[in-house]
């Protein structure tokens, strides 16, 4: 905006417009902290201009570069309060009325001036209220995803909780009755599922400081995730032993294919098909997603927090991950983890 009134200055030999420019664009540096203070500001300098231009040369004052207060009117809308805007729309209106007071360009024109103050007002509104509803779902998700991962805690760590109570009881009684061979297996399984118990809730805990899932997730929801209509399509194709998994476990999978397909839909370039393979052995599980994409730009693809969260929810359960281009075209990720879910 200073260079617009620079130039504006040379080609009319005017200094005030330099002047005139420079005040303006330093409204424009706290147009989102100080909306109403700039408004004032930047419209106050017009109104004041041209009445001064008025009883000084008896020719109302004008500039191109007056052009940008249509900024500051949404920023106003955008950015402040109310009350702020209550308070503005009185400023422009005032400005306004000088404006065509010391100058009146006829009924037509002046409305059209009337009309160009109010559309970035109207479109400050417009965002400012999607914003709002954009921000009102974060918050419902979140909420969600709380009351999911609640109820995840509950189911995965209350069958161990029930375990250990039952042989705490078997173990008092056998204890009781000089048992203590029986007494000792209890306590071995009350170890173990003590043991098992922690796991799980650090692999929860871990989950929400990385990227938390939907509960009740798991390797057979990601078959959920196949559409044969669409572009791309998905294909889905599981193999081997994947039964007896850890709810941990098949949560780091189901998130990992989630988000994979996600980020394949989104980044991929020109992909028809996106692939995902579930295969399990007697120790690990593993997981490859890969599109048919073409591979574009180095930074189409760079790393972004889903890629770290998935990373951090696999390294949490003792497992890898890799992601990058495939050894033909698009992009694929390979995630293994350990059957039982190891930590690391």
């Amino acid at each position: 905006m200073a260079a617009t009134a620079l130039v504006e200055a040379i080609v009319r030999d005017d200094v005030f417009t330099v002047a005139f420019g420079l005040t303006f664009g330093i409204t424009m540096l706290w147009r989102r902290t100080r909306p109403l203070a700039m408004v004032v500001l930047g419209f106050g300098v017009f109104a004041v201009g041209d009445l001064g231009s008025v009883l000084v040369t008896g020719e109302p004052f004008y500039s191109y570069a007056g052009l940008f207060v249509v900024v500051l009117v949404y920023s106003l809308y955008r950015w402040g309060t109310s009350r702020q805007a209550a308070i503005g729309s009185a400023v422009v209106l005032l400005a306004w009325l000088v404006s065509v007071t010391t100058d009146f360009p006829g009924v037509a024109d002046a409305a059209g001036g009337l009309v160009l103050l109010l559309l970035p007002a109207a479109l400050g509104v417009v965002v400012r209220y999607r914003r709002i509803v954009r921000t009102q779902r974060f918050e419902q998700v979140r909420f969600q995803e709380r009351e999911l991962l609640a109820r995840e805690l509950h189911d995965t760590v209350a069958h161990h909780v029930s375990a250990i109570a039952i042989q705490a009881q078997a173990g008092q009684f056998l204890a009781g009755t000089q048992d203590l061979d029986g007494a000792a297996k209890a306590l071995a399984v009350i170890e173990e599922e003590a043991s098992r118990t922690l796991a799980e809730m650090r692999a929860i805990v871990g989950s929400l400081r990385a990227a938390p899932v939907p509960a009740q997730r798991g390797v057979a929801d990601i078959e959920g995730l196949a559409t044969a209509d669409g572009s791309p399509r998905i294909d889905v194709e599981q193999r081997g032993d994947l039964g007896d998994l850890r709810p941990s476990v098949q949560a780091a999978l189901y998130r990992v294919a989630q988000e994979s397909i996600t980020n394949a839909k989104r980044h991929a370039r020109h992909a028809t098909r996106v692939h995902v393979l579930v295969t399990g052995d007697t120790e690990h599980v593993r997981l490859s997603v890969s599109d048919d994409g073409e591979r574009g730009l180095p930074t189409a693809r760079a790393p972004g927090y889903g890629l770290v969260g998935m990373a951090e929810r696999v390294s949490l359960l003792g497992g890898t991950l890799e992601a990058g281009p495939g050894p033909d075209h698009g992009w694929t990720v390979h995630a293994t983890i350990p059957r039982q879910g190891g930590h690391a």
